[in-house]
């Protein structure tokens, strides 16, 4: 059973920073102890979780920018789950 609902409001963890990194030549996540270089679509995720956007609108607006694209709406649960069991979001 999926911890990421459809009506939560996920949020970066306190400590946590999105940032894009020209050296990387993309997105990162900062913490503390270190960075995660991010793929192109965990950084477009990542990159609407602000606390306030619910996940069916993260759906929404992937959906709108890449439209016919198959799976959105699965890919970005299954990264959610990811990125809440590395403690990444809350």
């Amino acid at each position: 059973m999926s911890l990421i609902k459809r009506a939560h409001a996920p949020m970066l963890r306190r400590g946590f920073r999105l940032q894009w990194e020209p050296r990387q030549n993309g997105h990162v996540l900062l913490y503390p102890e270190g960075m995660i270089k991010l793929n192109a679509s965990a950084g477009q995720i990542l990159g609407l979780v602000n606390g306030q956007r619910s996940v069916a609108d993260i759906i929404d607006s992937l959906s709108a920018s890449f439209p016919g694209v198959p799976g959105i709406d699965e890919d970005v649960l299954a990264f959610l789950e990811v990125a809440h069991a590395q403690f990444w979001i809350e």
